[in-house]
């Protein structure tokens, strides 16, 4: 049987956008979508930690630049970047607890990063909740419960046992390859995977 596969992001990660616009198209099989909380891994970037505005703008011209490469839509850098991610991914927890995490992260990361609204703002993640068919209400009464943020952290727990030091992070088997790239590097793997074999 084919490996599992999971893909961890944060949905305050412009490098977990570009993965998330390709990884459904990239990876040979289907992965199960897992938000974690990107600041509480080993090595995340920061992206408040650049020493001058020169190196924050180089950054961000990098990221345009492989946005551009990727066909993606414009990348448009929300205000103020970075955001706190912290609403957005208890809601991304609970739209992945009724099966919700694929069209609510796409949507979230688009209203973020191609639309440039920072989702630290509560409007720009229920407009996100709304574009996939999820009531407002349920979507702030989800993102409350104590079971939610729980879930959350169990999550982001279990990336770090797995090898997830940064987003975006794809896990296929016991494999976990970390970066921009990560989709790509996975699809390699998964193809090169046993046949016959069995994935924990």
């Amino acid at each position: 049987m084919p490996p599992t596969a999971a893909f961890y992001f944060d949905l305050a990660s412009p490098l977990a956008y570009l993965a998330a616009e390709r990884v459904l198209h990239v990876l040979p099989g289907p992965a199960e979508w897992r938000p974690i909380n990107a600041s509480e891994l080993p090595r995340a970037e920061r992206f408040d930690a650049f020493r001058c505005e020169e190196e924050r703008d180089v950054f961000r011209s990098e990221i345009e630049r492989r946005a551009r490469e990727l066909n993606v839509q414009r990348l448009r850098w929300p205000e103020p970047f970075p955001f706190d991610s912290s609403l957005a991914m208890r809601v991304a927890t609970y739209a992945a607890s009724i099966g919700r995490a694929v069209p609510f992260a796409q949507a979230a990361f688009r209203q973020a990063f191609a639309g440039g609204h920072s989702l630290q703002d509560p409007d720009f993640v229920l407009i996100a909740a709304a574009a996939c068919e999820m009531h407002p209400a349920a979507v702030l009464r989800g993102a409350e419960m104590r079971t939610t943020a729980q879930r959350l952290a169990q999550s982001t727990a279990a990336a770090a046992q797995a090898g997830v030091t940064d987003v975006p992070a794809i896990v296929v088997g016991e494999r976990a390859f970390v970066g921009e790239d990560a989709p790509e590097r996975a699809a390699g793997a998964w193809m090169s995977f046993p046949a016959g074999a069995t994935s924990p």
